[in-house]
């Protein structure tokens, strides 16, 4: 089968409007979670977020195409430009060959949320039209090859917080099989508004430090008590190697493995032999290569910190195998969907750079997360082999390994 490589990156998040500013912003430790802005939040058990400030929408789409896309729609147009433009394609691709596998756990929340609204408050007929096309989590991609010429596969994975990362695994399927040469992976997600934060709240998965945003989500602390949403994207653009080093391209990693498994145990509740057995099939793949460094799920939640650090002590053989850990999610929130695309693109930028992003938040140890966790600060490292983790609702699993070329 064909050998797969990424050539260009795109990132959108609380941090940052593009993948440099948001980066340099995680490697310093910043935090962009905070009260939220966007509405009201009387009533609310939950009133914190991370959000991004100061996104333009008519940066990719005009004032009458906005009015069609939901939010998690045109911030993935956002990275998928970025991407695109970052990877320097010639002007002789052939589009036919060049396809896109979106991702979203959700889709546009805040759509359906209004629509209902309007449903039940005036009238059905006051339904926009634009309703079920902005709000259908394929319509990511739809757009992006829309506006982008695409004509190869066009693929969508809604695996809760795992379908960033299994868009990845599903474009790169796409091409060590011929379907493709080319494929744009974008995750995206925005679902802070009434329903959402009400819903997971609900749930009793968000942090409710509501007095100090900053602080809220903390990844392995012993007192974490739960997630902070985050809105994000990102865009990753794979291509079979060969084409690649044909066309002098930068390559940021290649990726040698990929893994997924199912839990089979309960809708929200996650264990710990679902993941290991998604990061035993990656690094199986992978060749069983030494990993520099694993960029965690680590969503601040009690059960699923303690899972993780579990499965990777057994996946090493102990934690003094274990490679150094760290979680961006206490400074950009879980971005759900789009947290698996998004800690890609950390993952192989921290692989260019040399330098791992800060756990944040980290003050009190939990005798049960006990690896070597990132924690005072970025830390700089020779890195040749990262592994990322994805885990979501309903027991679904993946995992990505990328290594430097």
């Amino acid at each position: 089968m064909k050998r797969v490589v990424v050539t260009g990156l795109g990132m959108i998040n609380s941090l940052g409007l593009e993948k440099e500013s948001a980066f340099s912003a995680m490697v310093e430790g910043k935090c962009g979670i905070r009260t939220i802005e966007s509405f009201d939040t009387q009533g609310h058990s939950v009133t914190i977020a991370a959000e991004i400030p100061n996104f333009d929408v008519l940066e990719v789409l005009d004032a009458k195409e906005a009015k069609k896309a939901d939010r998690f729609i045109q911030l993935g147009l956002k990275a998928a430009k970025e991407a695109i433009a970052d990877a320097k394609l010639p002007d002789n691709v052939d589009m036919e060959r060049f396809g896109v596998a979106s991702a979203s756990g959700i889709g546009g929340l805040p759509n359906i949320e209004k629509n209902a609204l309007v449903c039940g408050n005036r009238a059905p007929r006051r339904i926009s039209p634009f309703f079920i096309p902005s709000s259908l989590v394929n319509m990511l991609g739809g757009f992006v090859s829309i506006y982008e010429g695409m004509k190869g596969p066009n693929l969508s994975s809604v695996t809760a917080c795992a379908a960033g990362t299994h868009a990845i695994g599903e474009a790169a399927k796409s091409i060590m099989v011929g379907m493709a040469d080319k494929m744009l992976v974008v995750g995206a997600e925005s679902a802070i508004c009434p329903v959402g934060i009400g819903g997971f709240a609900a749930m009793k998965a968000l942090s409710t430090r509501n007095d100090d945003p900053q602080s809220a989500s903390r990844p392995f602390d012993a007192n974490r008590n739960g997630f902070v949403m985050g809105e994000g994207a990102a865009a990753l653009v794979l291509e079979s190697y060969d084409d690649a080093m044909a066309r002098g391209a930068t390559i940021y990693g290649e990726l040698i493995g990929f893994g997924e498994s199912g839990d089979a145990n309960h809708i929200t509740t996650p264990t710990m032999d679902g993941p290991l057995r998604a990061m035993k099939a990656a690094y199986k793949m992978a060749g069983e290569p030494k990993i520099d460094y694993l960029n965690a799920h680590g969503t601040s939640t009690p059960i699923n910190d303690k899972n993780e650090t579990a499965a990777a002590k057994e996946l090493f053989g102990g934690k003094e195998n274990c490679p150094p850990v760290s979680s961006i999610k206490g400074q950009i929130g879980h971005c759900l969907g789009a947290a698996g695309a998004i800690e890609a693109v950390v993952s192989l930028m921290a692989m260019r750079d040399g330098v791992l992003p800060p756990t944040i938040n980290y003050e009190t140890p939990d005798p049960e997360c006990d690896l070597d966790y990132i924690t005072t600060g970025a830390r700089e490292a020779d890195i040749h082999v990262v592994m990322s983790n994805s885990f979501g609702f309903g027991g679904t699993n993946g995992v990505v390994i990328f290594r430097k070329i």
